[in-house]
């Protein structure tokens, strides 16, 4: 028992002692576990021995100091309780509003996260029933929602065809997770218009129904009664001023009216989240249509003012054609925002077509110095079509006229012309008047929308009076030659001279050579003087020549 007792002390020393003890301690319990022997030092033996020997119930229970040894165990900190992500369906509309059986429509939803903290992996389902779902499988997912952030989404379905009554029901199934990954579910029923079946034929039975009052909608209607540009045709690179005529169709006046060339489109977030979702507050005009008309001078955006019902008011837009527009006939945007009586924000787009065309660029001018210019006489007009444009064109007939004079050979067909090209009308004039005169050129073609043109240049030109001929060169007639070409009297006649009364005789005109007109007072040759007749016959008596003295 002594010895026990002696054990039981070396080993609570031991357990709270340094290190170098517990070698010892352990092989002190290894011992007595074997039955044997502890060896005792003799400075312990002595110790020992000079205490007095300690009762067993004055010895510490070991259970207590273990006790006090023991380290506090770490407790997990609980999230707080009420802070979730709460995802409701805050708006929905079809399109159309009335729906038919059998028929597909497009559904849009609004979420919107009033909780407290973000949803994440966020699931929409709409199962199929009396509306089938197509294209997505009736699955649509958001990655994520902030407190108070809205999402659009839009899924398209076919209503079945066994639908009836004025209203149908669907449900849609939302499911989503916190950020510490705890997963929530949400269910919704939303109600649907359904479209009335109109029965006719000779079954239909007239039966009196009651006729529904038309509810009047008060509100703006802004369209686009005219417009115009001040350039015409347009052309690529043309700048022009595009002025509109803005009515107001409607019933209601339209405040703060903004008109945007090109387009606008609504923001699909409204920034305040009051009011109905549906309708945004905003909208944005930098997403319009520029490809081939922008705006030039200032930008596509113009504040308009207030528009009363029924009244009109003149916009204008300068704007350029783009200089890579081909012709033809473009569409062209243009939106109004403006807000009504209740300050919901609403757009009126209307469209406007605009006509671009690409003209030939050609010049009409002489190609060399016509030279002087005199009346009566044929007078040559050389002139020339050349193609200064960039691209090929084909004309048809070039025509040259005078107010005055005879004009010969002065139509010509031209054909296609390459750029750089050329093409020449030689005509001859005789004018009648002198002074200066304007000869007007024509071109035809066919321009881009196949419809007849025609290009007209005028030339000046100064006509000369022609001078006096003198008598004896008259045309025709060479030195010494008289009248109709032929010699005088007792000259010898030239083979033309000839030839020239060969032609008259053949035409039946006198070919006979030309006599002496006689002298009053000198008779014709073998005449005699007057009162004298012919010789007649007897004889001759000659007397001799009288002598003088």
């Amino acid at each position: 028992m002594k010895r026990t007792i002696i054990l039981l002390s070396i080993l609570l020393i031991l357990a709270f002692a340094p290190g170098p003890w517990l070698t010892g301690a352990l092989a002190a319990q290894a011992s007595e576990a074997k039955g044997d022997a502890l060896p005792i030092s003799g400075s312990a033996i002595a110790a020992l021995q000079d205490e007095p020997t300690p009762t067993p119930t004055e010895t510490p229970t070991p259970t207590a100091t273990a006790t006090a040894t023991l380290e506090p165990t770490p407790t997990a900190t609980l999230p707080q309780t009420g802070v979730r992500p709460v995802v409701v369906l805050a708006a929905y509309s079809s399109k159309p509003a009335l729906i038919s059986p059998g028929k597909e429509f497009s559904l849009e939803i609004r979420l919107v996260n009033q909780g407290q903290s973000t949803a994440r992996n966020i699931i929409v389902i709409i199962p199929a029933g009396n509306f089938i779902p197509l294209e997505t499988g009736g699955v649509l997912a958001v990655s994520e929602l902030v407190p108070g952030e809205r999402q659009k989404l839009t899924q398209p379905l076919a209503a079945s065809s066994s639908l009836t009554g004025s209203v149908a029901t669907l449900e849609v199934k939302i499911s989503y997770t916190d950020l510490a990954g705890q997963a929530f579910n949400e269910a919704f029923i939303i109600a649907l218009n359904l479209a009335q079946p109109v029965y006719s034929g000779p079954a239909a039975t007239a039966t009196p129904t009651p006729t529904p009052t038309p509810i009047a909608i008060n509100r703006p209607q802004l369209v686009i009664s005219g417009y115009q540009t001040d350039v015409s045709p347009l052309q690529p690179g043309t700048q022009f001023l595009l002025t509109l005529t803005v009515f107001n169709a409607g019933n209601a006046d339209a405040k703060r009216v903004t008109m945007i060339a090109g387009g606008a489109t609504l923001n699909t977030s409204p920034g305040d989240g009051e009011g109905d979702p549906l309708e945004p507050d905003s909208f944005t005009a930098s997403g319009g249509e520029f490809t081939n008309f922008s705006p030039v001078g200032i930008s596509n955006v113009q504040s308009l003012g207030d528009l009363p019902a029924g009244i009109a008011l003149t916009a204008q837009q300068p704007l350029i054609v783009n200089v890579t527009t081909n012709p033809g006939a473009y569409s062209f945007k243009i939106s109004f925002a403006y807000l009504d009586a209740r300050g919901n924000l609403l757009i009126d787009d209307q469209v406007i077509s605009l006509l671009v065309l690409s003209l030939p660029v050609v010049e009409i001018n002489f190609y060399r110095d016509p030279g002087a210019i005199f009346t009566g006489q044929p007078n040559q007009l050389p002139i020339q079509i050349v193609n200064l444009g960039r691209k090929s064109a084909v004309f048809g007939n070039m025509t040259v006229s005078a107010p005055n004079g005879q004009l010969s050979n002065n139509t010509i067909f031209v054909g296609p012309l390459e750029p750089g090209g050329y093409f020449p009308l030689d005509s001859t004039w005789i004018p009648e008047l002198p002074g200066l005169v304007e000869l007007t050129v024509s071109v035809d073609y066919t321009d881009d929308f196949n419809l007849p043109q025609n290009i007209t240049q005028t030339l000046t030109v100064e006509v000369l009076e022609a001078p006096p001929m003198e008598p004896g060169n008259e045309p025709g007639m060479g030195p010494g030659e008289g009248e109709g070409g032929f010699p005088p009297e007792g000259q010898a006649e030239t083979f033309w001279q000839k030839a020239l009364r060969f032609l008259a005789g053949l035409l039946g005109l006198n070919s006979g050579l030309p006599t002496s007109t006689p002298v009053e007072g000198i008779p014709p040759e073998g005449e005699g003087p007057p009162g004298e007749g012919p010789v007649g016959p007897g004889p001759i008596i000659i007397e001799p020549p009288i002598k003088g003295p």
